[in-house]
């Protein structure tokens, strides 16, 4: 019997990616700091904090769009 399934596969972030999270406790911009197999470190562009995290990210979609949202 088939049904519908979701895959999910967590993005492959590069170096000085900028991103933006949605819906995450974590919203807004950031910048991909460091990255290894594991874990990624990530800096907000306005107060320059710096964060290391288990890799959790996920596409969703790409557009071109102002960064940092002010």
């Amino acid at each position: 019997m088939e049904h519908e399934v979701a895959f999910f596969k967590p993005y492959p972030l590069k170096k000085g990616q900028k991103i933006r999270l949605e819906d995450s406790p974590l919203q807004g911009d950031w910048e991909v700091v460091d990255i290894t197999q594991f874990k990624v470190t990530i800096r907000c562009p306005i107060t320059q904090k710096e964060l290391t995290k288990d890799r959790f990210f996920f596409f969703a979609e790409t557009k071109k769009d102002q960064w940092p949202k002010e």
